[in-house]
């Protein structure tokens, strides 16, 4: 009866819904133990050689980072608007706000970019010592992520602007915000251990 499909139509959902969050987290998880297994690598040496990571973090632009980490904590406000935004409904603000965070995504990828540009004019690369080695690998790892993450808010939002989210259906923007949230919070650890600790 179509009383009954209606009827089904909430524990279904809400099954799927509980569904996307696990598998979010389950994914994270795996991402978590890459990045912990890097951040081991990282505290290892730096313990082994802490003069070279001292002498090797004054090399780094720290107003690069420093602007990075402001951008990148401004997208996470602008995702966590944007999930509000869609839970009372608001589509048109919705899509501002995944808008802003895909630029602002653009912007963290333009400034490293900038960055990494004059970091090897300066005959800083891979294979200067173990800091810029660990320094190009884990930073360009989590830039992968931030590409990865732009990709996916991009999808959300041409699907936001089909009309395929609702107040009553929003799990894959708020699966797409939890993702974007770990790749910020991956940064704030990656902006100290670089830029300021050495």
């Amino acid at each position: 009866m179509p009383g009954d499909a209606h009827i089904q139509d909430g524990p279904a959902r809400t099954l799927g819904y509980e569904t996307s969050k696990l598998g979010i987290w389950v994914f994270l998880l795996t991402e978590a133990l890459l990045f912990g297994g890097l951040f081991m690598t990282y505290t290892v040496y730096r313990i082994k050689y802490p003069e070279l990571f001292y002498d090797g973090h004054l090399e780094l632009n720290r107003v690069f980072g420093t602007l990075n980490t402001v951008v990148l904590i401004c997208s996470s406000l602008s995702v966590a608007a944007g999930i509000a935004a869609i839970k009372r409904g608001n589509v048109k603000l919705l899509k501002h706000c995944l808008g802003v965070t895909v630029l602002l995504g653009g912007v963290f990828m333009t400034v490293k970019y900038f960055e990494w540009t004059e970091d090897f004019a300066r005959g800083l690369n891979p294979g200067t010592d173990i800091f810029f080695s660990l320094y190009f690998m884990m930073v360009g790892v989590h830039g992968l992520h931030v590409l990865a993450g732009m990709g996916v808010l991009s999808a959300i939002l041409f699907l936001a602007g089909r009309g395929k989210f609702t107040a009553g259906y929003y799990t894959p923007v708020e699966v797409a915000g939890v993702y974007w949230h770990f790749v910020d919070l991956v940064w704030i650890y990656l902006y100290p251990m670089f830029y300021l600790i050495g």
